[in-house]
């Protein structure tokens, strides 16, 4: 009887261990995009490959983009990016920071979905401007959740003093225009640990 408690009790606390766990980021199954638009009518979708994040026990949330991995398919245009837009050798990261209540996804079944409208910071080039997220979370498994945005947020230039590194973008590549509204999503899987 006694070794059947002690075995009921070493599963009831590997089951529950996902709830009390820190969340980190699966960068390899995750993806930051976000959308360009020049010219008036030409837009090309572009994203970063190196991102790290947490979800900690208390649900503040936490993700570290790395700005020289942003890629957009031609590495010229990524340098320029990298050096005129993003200044990465002064800011070689960018931000977003969100303080969640971890119950709601702790407690779905495998499968099950919450939607979240949830306040979040987001810090760039030095800069930051709060905004108010539309996510989706889906519990993978017992120790597997995803979130994506279920709208993009639309990020604007002037807000992290990023006018000045588009206007170089303009006239390096010869074109009219860039348009200084940038739409991001986001597909985040995180893994308790």
């Amino acid at each position: 009887m006694f070794n059947r408690l002690r075995l009921l009790l070493a599963l009831l606390a590997l089951f529950s261990l996902p709830a009390h766990a820190n969340w980190h980021l699966d960068g390899e199954s995750s993806r930051l995009s976000f959308i360009t638009s020049k010219n008036g009518d030409i837009s090309e979708v572009h994203r970063f490959l190196v991102m790290h994040g947490t979800v900690d026990r208390k649900g503040a949330a936490q993700l570290q983009i790395e700005m020289d991995s942003v890629n957009s398919g031609i590495p010229l245009r990524d340098e320029r990016m990298r050096n005129e837009l993003f200044d990465v050798a002064t800011f070689p990261e960018a931000s977003i920071e969100a303080q969640i209540d971890p119950r709601p996804i702790n407690d779905l079944a495998n499968g099950a979905q919450v939607e979240l409208r949830l306040p979040l910071t987001v810090t760039l080039h030095g800069k930051s401007h709060s905004y108010n997220a539309q996510l989706l979370a889906t519990r993978l498994d017992e120790r597997r959740f995803q979130v994506v945005t279920l709208e993009p947020l639309i990020l604007r230039a002037e807000h992290f003093d990023l006018l000045p590194g588009l206007a170089t973008l303009r006239k390096l590549a010869g074109l009219k225009s860039i348009n200084t509204s940038v739409p991001v999503g986001a597909v985040l899987i995180f893994t308790a640990r």
